[in-house]
């Protein structure tokens, strides 16, 4: 895990927590400024259910695919060992969900 996460990378949360929050939180900022690892970081923590929040892989892809676009070569195989779980309608809204996340982004920066 990159320096975004505030607890060890082998300690996860069983349950939603203040700490997860603050987790997800930061890495969230720090993803909207454009680092690539906090994008993959947050796949990461979506499709393993870690740092306070669910398992759930259309979320995880979503992440996965925005660290891939910006040449993350982990989250590639990341977000390409999700999809054999996942339907096409799946994929097809984690997909939209990155876009979304990217045209709000611009937005912002805007």
């Amino acid at each position: 895990m990159s320096a975004y996460w505030i607890k060890g990378s082998n300690e996860t949360f069983s349950a939603h927590t203040a700490e997860g929050d603050i987790v997800i939180a930061t890495c969230i900022a720090a993803a909207s400024q454009g680092d690539v690892n906090a994008l993959f970081d947050l796949g990461v923590a979506f499709s393993t259910g870690s740092h306070g929040v669910g398992c759930d892989l259309i979320e995880a892809h979503k992440w996965f695919n925005l660290a891939a676009s910006r040449g993350h070569e982990a989250a590639q195989q990341c977000r390409a060992d999700i999809a054999d779980e996942m339907s096409a309608r799946d994929i097809a809204e984690a997909q939209r969900r990155a876009r979304a996340w990217l045209a709000d982004n611009a937005r912002r920066a805007a």
